[in-house]
């Protein structure tokens, strides 16, 4: 009798879901005879993203297609499906995906089985019921709103350089950053940085009309690198004549007017929205179990405590810190677990196909290293603090080792080496957002016929 192969369905293309796939992958091709398992990956994106890099691309020194790793390319003996999965119903082994094709013929999801099954679909942008957000937020999550950002804030420039009213000079000089995390303190220190750069081709421009403020509604920014460096990334800020308000909330940014708890009014045209995480909608429609704040509820294994044949980590898992002391400590949603994770994961689920014992998740955290710009930035290492270029350093080194393929670590190499080299690219591709614009208004009929003998190109 031959036995069926095993069918394992990996619903996410991030950290989690694109290293666990790997993982498997190799342990197909060795391990585990062939044939044993198949992989199906289920993500909304052909390809995985490196977040840590999205500032350096915001920024342009890294290329946007740079920060993504194709899944195709890395996942060979993989089947890669590009969808959304709408649900998952356990209990029956199945999960209901919209792909374009079935959207597009309107048949509704389509229902996968699976064997084992990891959730891995990771987080979604944290946001509050602040009047104005909706309409004039931009988020700083994925690569498109990166480079979005990037080309906004050069476009302002352009406005403030071509206008004559003061008011919408003021507004389009003044940047507004939500949240002091990781991502606001990384992006605001690249884009500071790129736009000062950037003035120096804006005659009318002097950087010193440019207002750059960060609001962050607890005590301190950059928690993940401790209290002493917090406070130093603070006063590094605040030396770059930017505006850092602790204790304080967007409470509206309607009409373009950013309102802060503080009573603090700035017409503004970028309102940047990074004041953390969620767990994906996708959790909450699924029959397992999650924690009081929507994150599925695992063991040290990485198992979905209380089920069998489920599995989970990174940004969607309530992990247990088991280095800890305190009771009921668990893992930090960032990507140096999940990458770790990812590989327990991979060996857990080869380990159960073949009836081993599993592996207990256990690692500490090294530290954090954080960008403030160029040649800025801050650090703790093992209990190690360093700052300023050292710390821009490491940071990029360690990021540099941890970019999946050397493909990748090779050409992000490379545009370092030529960045130090020559200038910054300064121009914006926002037409890149709305590429068929120009088409539709000249086949709408709305483009002006041309004259008689006189070509297009003509004086």
């Amino acid at each position: 009798m031959v036995k069926e192969r095993a069918r394992i369905l990996v619903v996410g293309g991030g950290y989690v879901g694109m290293y666990t796939a790997l993982r498997l992958q190799r342990k197909l091709k060795g391990e585990l005879r062939r044939g044993e398992a198949e992989i199906t990956v289920v993500t909304p994106d052909p390809y995985m993203t490196y977040q840590p890099f999205l500032p350096e691309a915001a920024a342009g020194s890294i290329s946007p297609r740079h920060v993504v790793v194709p899944l195709r390319r890395v996942l060979r003996e993989c089947r890669v499906l590009v969808g959304e999965a709408e649900s998952v119903d356990h209990a029956h082994r199945t999960v209901a995906v919209t792909t374009s094709a079935t959207a597009e013929k309107g048949t509704g999801p389509r229902s996968l089985p699976y064997d084992e099954l990891v959730l891995a679909p990771g987080s979604v942008s944290r946001t509050l019921p602040v009047p104005g957000l909706a309409e004039h937020g931009i988020g700083f999550k994925n690569i498109e709103e990166a480079i979005g950002l990037r080309n906004h804030v050069i476009e302002q420039l352009d406005i403030a350089s071509s206008t004559r009213d003061p008011a919408l000079r003021d507004a389009a000089l003044t940047f507004v950053f939500v949240g002091g995390g990781y991502a606001g303190v990384e992006a605001l220190g690249e884009l500071e940085d790129m736009a000062r750069y950037a003035t120096r081709y804006y005659p009318n421009v002097p950087a010193e009309d440019m207002k750059w403020i960060l609001v962050e509604a607890a005590d301190r920014i950059l928690p993940e690198v401790g209290a002493e460096m917090g406070r130093h990334t603070v006063t590094e800020l605040r030396r770059r004549n930017i505006d850092v308000r602790l204790r304080t909330r967007l409470e509206s940014c309607a009409d373009r007017v950013a309102v802060l708890s503080d009573g603090s009014r700035f017409p503004t045209r970028t309102v940047v929205w990074t004041a953390g995480v969620r767990p994906h909608p996708l959790l909450a429609a699924t029959d397992l179990p999650r924690d009081a704040h929507g994150r599925l509820v695992c063991t040290a294994e990485l198992a979905v405590a209380g089920t069998t044949h489920a599995w989970a980590a990174g940004d969607a898992a309530a992990v247990p810190d088991t280095t800890s002391d305190a009771p009921g400590a668990l893992c930090a949603p960032n990507a140096q677990h999940a990458l770790r994770q990812a590989r327990v994961l991979g060996d857990n689920i080869a380990h159960s196909l073949r009836g081993e014992p599993l592996d207990t998740y256990a690692r500490e955290n090294a530290g954090a290293v954080a960008s403030l710009g160029l040649h800025r930035g801050v650090a703790q290492v093992h209990g190690r603090r360093l700052k300023g270029y050292p710390a821009w350093l490491l940071h990029r080194a360690y990021h540099l080792s941890r970019v999946p393929t050397v493909n990748r670590k090779a050409r992000v190499l490379a545009e370092w080496t030529l960045a130090g080299l020559f200038k910054r690219e300064i121009v914006s591709l926002g037409s890149l957002e709305h590429p068929r614009a120009e088409f539709e208004l000249a086949a709408g009929g709305n483009a002006s016929p041309e004259p008689p003998g006189n070509p297009k190109g003509s004086s």
